[in-house]
């Protein structure tokens, strides 16, 4: 009965993993055959049947990307605007909701519920409103103006007061005893606790910020002033036949950066976006 057992443990575990590699080649694929694209001239990305591995490396499809994007300008744009808005909602999401979390005043029920509200409403709905302020600031074609909308967030909000929530009042307490203040209790005790929370709001912000489409294309008109998800996208629309091969260079060069990241940081990746929830 053991072995009848052991044996069908086995052949399940078997199973299992022919089915997560087969999974995992799926997914693996457009990613591969991205890598094969930037990497092959026009007439091999033509050829039918096409050909699994590129005959050589067309290294001109990325010399061809600096030539029809200023790709280094956009991507500073990239890094500036991803690490304003992560500094942002890492200090003011905390601050909220560390509020909401363990301080008591009026009408805090009701803020809670209308900064909960904004996650029921589609992002496209105040985008004309936003665009109006950005616009009366005189920020429209800048980096302050792409930053500013994301700055704060109710899913931050949300994400750090349930983690706030999970801390023993105590430590709290003990601070207070010691002669901390409110702001000294919470910057010097309770944040430091809540690292895995600023964590994971760190890694969503950064995935969200670096591939932010729609409000950097409303509010830049310069090429120099686009993020590069703008600049990939504007590029398609290039005067001009472009090859698919330069478009899937730009693609990979833009998405390098996030990958080398993810590599570097897989675990606490993985561990972030798990505590968060998200799928």
């Amino acid at each position: 009965m053991t072995r009848r057992s052991d044996r069908e443990r086995l052949g399940s575990n078997r199973l299992a993993h022919v089915v997560l590699t087969i999974g995992s080649l799926v997914m693996m694929f457009p990613f591969l055959w991205q890598l094969k694209m930037a990497f092959s001239s026009q007439a091999e990305i033509q050829a039918i049947p096409p050909d699994l591995l590129p005959k050589g490396l067309e290294w001109s499809n990325f010399s061809e990307v600096f030539q029809r994007l200023p790709f280094l300008s956009q991507f500073w744009v990239s890094v500036a605007v991803t690490l304003g808005r992560t500094v942002g909602q890492l200090l003011l999401c905390s601050l909220a909701g560390y509020a909401f979390a363990r301080m008591s005043f009026r009408f805090k029920a009701v803020m809670l519920a209308l900064i909960l509200s904004i996650l029921m409403v589609p992002s496209q709905v105040y985008l004309i409103p936003q665009y109006q302020i950005v616009q009366r600031l005189g920020w429209l074609d800048s980096i302050q103006g792409i930053i500013a909308p994301g700055i704060f967030s109710a899913f931050g909000t949300f994400l750090m007061m349930q983690f706030f929530k999970t801390i023993p009042v105590e430590l709290e307490e003990a601070a207070r005893l010691d002669g901390c203040n409110p702001w000294q209790t919470f910057w010097k005790v309770v944040l430091p606790v809540a690292k895995p929370g600023l964590t994971s709001l760190a890694i969503i912000t950064v995935l969200t910020s670096w591939a932010d489409l729609l409000w950097p294309l409303v509010v830049t008109s310069s090429p120099e002033e686009m993020p590069l998800a703008v600049g990939l996208a504007t590029l398609s629309g290039y005067e001009g036949s472009i090859s698919p091969g330069v478009m899937m260079a730009a693609a990979l060069m833009a998405m390098a950066p996030i990958l080398i990241l993810f590599v570097v940081l897989q675990r606490r990746v993985v561990e972030g976006i798990a505590f968060s929830g998200l799928k």
